[in-house]
């Protein structure tokens, strides 16, 4: 079971990152630019963002087995739908229905987890399962780099296809069933009014900044405002909403999610940016630009095992502090990059970025969740995912109005658009830096936290 729910954490966390390497060559065999293929990154993370608070109360509804097993199908199917689309409309619709599946794989694998394992063996089952989140992304640029540069971008989509088929029938001959039940009403109002909050205000943030697109983008901010509001209402009428008010009572856990979303912005535009600037303006090749996200991913993995006992001796206050502002640096010392860049000082910059980056999630993570009772803390995780996923989100959406303001800005020659490129990269630096005041808000609590409760919230 463990293996089947660590394959499709795999493929989710894999096809966040593989097709970032890829964009360029996509973009040329669909006769686009490649800022032009901003959607296809958007689309799958914020479908998932959209729909996983739904995934639980699918389980419990249809059970366990039946709705992974359904997930791992429509992941596939979508795989095979990217892989065939001909135009950009056509790549953008397939990976809304990539996203369906894959909002789907992590929620409902951790919860057969929960289900099917002991207590005392539930920390040991998450941390085997937590390897394949740190595989998928160390690999995903590197293997999506590969495969467009040896055979075509296509694949980046196939191969997903033999690991899903195998994984189909594992479900069915190794996944415990588990046993639908009365699953209490869904909150599909609640669900909907959220999910129309994040698509108006993504599609604001997406629409070019120019004086002739200021009204939509006005008119879409206002209606995302205008959802969020009416959920407020809607969750005190509700006797069972999607998410309780009652969440926000506790300080730490409304300034946490604040302070991910603004983080995350920054530190997740990275991985988009990053590929586009080498291979567009560095004169790599896809290969190599996979290759060159590897030193942030292994510094990353190995940067986990310091959180611990730097925030024991420190407290989350001074560590997110410092912390944030070195991710932030980092991010913006990406603007410093042209031809001709030290290659040992840009895998220094990428190491760096890599452990502080990892550090970050693991500590943002801890001081948001730790507060929440029991009662609270599956609605208050689910709402956190959420949130995450929003993020990723809107860290391409804001990289690419940015990049494409400075771009027309500054002019469309190759060193305008380098100088768009650093412009860029330093204003996401800046706005991770930003939220370092707003995790100065946390509410007084623990300086020593437990190492345990600590890293049952590391980001996997």
């Amino acid at each position: 079971m463990l293996w089947i729910v660590a394959a499709g954490f795999f493929m989710q966390t894999l096809d966040t990152t593989i097709v970032n390497t890829a964009l360029p060559s996509m973009a040329h065999s669909l006769g686009r630019k490649p800022l032009d293929l901003q959607p296809v990154v958007v689309a799958y993370t914020l479908t998932m963002a959209m729909l996983t608070p739904a995934s639980g109360w699918l389980a419990d509804r249809f059970g366990t087995r039946r709705v992974y097993f359904c997930a791992i199908l429509i992941f596939v199917l979508g795989s095979l739908f990217c892989a065939g689309a001909q135009t950009l409309p056509e790549l953008v619709a397939a990976r809304v229905v990539q996203g369906v599946g894959g909002s789907m794989l992590l929620p409902i694998g951790r919860l057969a987890v929960l289900r099917n394992v002991s207590s005392g063996q539930y920390i040991a089952a998450l941390a085997f399962v937590s390897v394949a989140g740190q595989v998928g992304p160390i690999f995903g640029p590197v293997l999506g780099g590969w495969l467009v540069q040896h055979v075509s971008w296509h694949w980046i989509f196939l191969i997903n296809v033999p690991v899903g088929v195998v994984g189909l029938l594992a479900v069915r001959r190794y996944l415990p069933g588990g046993d639908s039940n009365g699953a209490p009403p869904f909150d599909w109002v609640g669900c909907g009014l959220l999910s129309l909050c994040m698509v108006a205000f993504s599609l604001a943030l997406d629409a070019p900044l120019q004086a002739s697109h200021a009204g939509w983008s006005a008119g879409l901010a206002a209606v995302s405002v205008a959802a969020a509001l009416l959920y407020i209402p809607h969750a005190r009428r509700s006797r069972a909403p999607l998410f309780r008010l009652a969440l926000f009572r506790e300080p730490n856990f409304s300034v946490g999610l604040a302070g991910n979303l603004v983080c995350r912005i920054g530190s997740g535009a990275v991985p988009f940016l990053l590929p586009l600037l080498m291979q567009l303006q560095l004169g790599y090749s896809p290969f190599h630009a996979g290759l060159m996200l590897l030193p942030a991913a292994l510094a990353g993995a190995l940067s986990k095992r310091w959180i611990v006992p730097l925030v024991a001796r420190f407290g989350y206050d001074n560590f997110l502090l410092v912390n944030t502002a070195l991710v932030g640096a980092s991010i913006a010392s990406f603007g410093a990059m042209s031809p001709g860049w030290p290659l040992a000082l840009s895998i220094a910059q990428l190491a760096l970025f890599g452990a502080t980056n990892s550090m970050q999630f693991a500590a943002m993570n801890s001081v948001t969740l730790k507060g929440l009772s029991l009662e609270d803390a599956g609605s208050g995780n689910s709402l956190f995912s959420m949130v995450q996923m929003l993020s990723a989100s809107l860290a391409v959406t804001s990289a690419g109005a940015l990049l494409t303001t400075f771009e027309r800005g500054l002019g469309s020659e190759s060193t305008e658009i380098l100088h768009a490129f650093q412009a860029t990269f330093v204003c996401m630096g800046l706005i991770t830096a930003a939220s370092a005041w707003i995790f100065m808000q946390f509410a007084p609590h623990e300086a020593r936290p437990a190492e345990g409760r600590l890293a049952a919230h590391k980001e996997v």
